[in-house]
């Protein structure tokens, strides 16, 4: 008789219902424990804020495009926009939950009071997870595995500290986690504190009804839009994996190109937004809204805060705004895990001590993962996705940790590099080379594309790879989880794209076939790229590239 492993998921978002799937893709029985009446995490809409849970404002559309989001083995419906407003996406994840039957493993309405190891568990690595239902009656439940997917908007981090007088203001101040609408704010001066994405997006909403909007921030940010070349998805455009290898030849030549393209677009330095920080050091400001709204004046970008006297704002360059009426901080959030041992919340710099930012390293039997609490230019459900699916493999024993020692090592090497590499901070603790960090985990499931290979036996296939948009269904196409529908999804996903638009069709005009050859030319000088960059001794790929692309003259 099979031994069943038993795994609780806490948390019912996107990351907890991915990684239901990878336990049940597995052969191991989830129980997933969800406090809210319902799934969805951040992208469930609450009319009010409910404490302890993240929240989102009633206008929120997701920055990433729905082929970059997607579930590995689910593509989204084609009708669906491309930039999803928070309830389809809700709608997406319900589907997704439906058709792979998840909701069955879920109790919703239980709260994870605490996790901690049973008195055997260095022999049996099991834990004692302690959940409280609605009515407050508590129940003790003994679990193999545990997967942490509770992701970290949910402590609003208020500074008030930070601003001197602001006890004695005369107006109004709430944390951004509050904010749902412009309702209330009709005619008003309001000021909005920080520059992330929340900051930017409520500063152009309110200023459609307010008097005036000021945006106050400290650091500055990189600002692009949703929309790219042509109109299309600009995350589908510049992030192919052939981006990446012409980025880590020439690092600094690309950061450059990539900032001087932004600035014929819209000077940073005339707008006020310029920072000090490179396009790539921390994650940018995605706003379609924002510079026309600066150019109209309904904003106005204001450096740091100095501090508040009445009703008037200070700010560091000497500069006064009086009769301010509501002041909105977008200061970010704490990350907090208050079920788990104290022992499992240490940190490692700004971020906590997780090995690839998933396993504590100091677990006996390596059976407690963190899904989904990372951050990269780029969707961060392909993300959790990959760390469920390793994470499940390791706790079925298919995947095995290095020892305490070498994941130790490598973890302080890699904060060392990330310090370098990004602005982190307490409010940004973690940022990954996005496809490098898919990648790597990829490698330990077993399902990390072999895009040189695929040149030889499927080169239209392998070409989409290097030089298109690195989606998720790219980790499907081989290896455990291996989805026979994953090449269609591939090469067909840029007609799911343009699907959306096609609610008035315009007549095209006939246009000359290119010739074969050009395509050829084409596919070899990708693949001569390919087999370079992936590959150390390249030049038996390309003898037999050579055959493979001989033609009649």
């Amino acid at each position: 008789m099979t031994y069943k492993q038993w795994v609780a998921v806490i948390g019912a978002g996107i990351s907890g219902l991915t990684s239901i799937k990878a336990c049940l893709d597995e052969g191991l029985e989830p129980t997933c424990f969800e406090s809210s009446h319902d799934i969805g995490g951040l992208w469930r809409f609450k009319e009010k804020p409910e404490p302890g849970r993240t929240n989102i404002y009633q206008s929120v559309v997701i920055n990433s495009s729905k082929e970059m989001m997607a579930f590995s083995d689910f593509p989204p419906p084609a009708e669906l926009p491309n930039n999803m407003h928070h309830s389809e996406v809700l709608q997406y994840m319900r589907l997704y939950a439906q058709a792979f039957k998840l909701l069955q493993h879920i109790q919703l309405q239980t709260t994870v009071v605490s996790v901690r190891q049973t008195l055997d568990y260095a022999s049996t690595g099991q834990w004692e997870v302690e959940t409280e239902s609605r009515d407050g009656q508590r129940e003790t439940r003994v679990f193999d595995a545990v997967m942490v997917c509770t992701g970290h908007f949910t402590q609003p981090h208020l500074p008030l500290k930070d601003f001197p007088g602001i006890e004695s203001f005369e107006g109004r101040y709430f944390h951004s986690w509050h904010y749902r609408n412009s309702e209330g704010l009709q005619g008003k001066r309001v000021v909005v504190v920080g520059i992330g994405n929340c900051g930017g997006d409520i500063a152009v909403e309110i200023s459609r009804v307010a008097e005036k909007v000021y945006l106050s921030s400290r650091s500055g940010a990189w600002v692009v839009s949703r929309v790219g070349q042509g109109g299309l998805p600009a995350d589908l455009i510049g992030t192919s994996r052939m981006n990446l290898m012409i980025g880590r030849l020439l690092p600094s030549w690309s950061n450059m190109m990539l900032e001087k393209h932004l600035n014929k677009a819209m000077d940073h330095k005339l707008y006020g937004l310029k920072p000090k920080h490179g396009f790539f050091a921390q994650i940018p400001l995605v706003n379609d809204d924002l510079p026309n709204r600066i150019i109209s004046g309904r904003v106005q970008m204001k450096p740091n805060v100095k501090e508040f006297c009445g009703s008037s704002v200070v700010f560091v360059d000497g500069s006064v705004i009086d009769k301010v009426d509501v002041v909105v901080f977008a200061t970010g959030y704490n990350y907090s895990f208050p079920f788990l041992p104290a022992a499992l919340q240490a940190k490692c710099g700004y971020r906590l001590r997780l090995y690839k930012h998933v396993f504590p390293p100091a677990l006996k039997q390596p059976m407690l993962a963190v899904v989904g609490f990372i951050h990269g230019l780029g969707a961060v459900n392909p993300l959790a996705e990959m760390q469920a699916r390793w994470a499940a493999r390791v706790f079925k024993g298919l995947a095995t940790l290095p020892s305490e020692e070498t994941m130790m090592k490598e973890l302080e090497k890699d904060t060392v590099i990330m310090h370098q590499r990004f602005a982190c901070s307490n409010r940004n603790p973690i940022q990954v080379d996005y496809i490098p960090y898919l990648d790597s985990l990829a490698e330990e499931v077993g399902v990390r594309p072999n895009i040189p290979w695929l040149f030889l036996t499927d080169p239209r296939l392998a070409l989409q790879l290097l030089t298109g948009p690195c989606t998720p269904y790219q980790y499907r196409l081989t290896g455990p989880g291996k989805w026979a529908g994953a090449r269609e999804a591939i090469l067909t996903q840029w007609e799911r794209v343009l699907q959306p638009f096609r609610t008035r069709v315009v007549p095209e005009p006939e246009s000359r076939p290119s010739s074969r050859r050009g395509i050829i030319v084409i596919v070899s000088g990708a693949a001569l790229l390919c087999c370079f960059c992936y590959n150390k001794h390249p030049l038996s790929s390309l003898l037999s590239l050579q055959s493979l692309f001989k033609s009649p003259q």
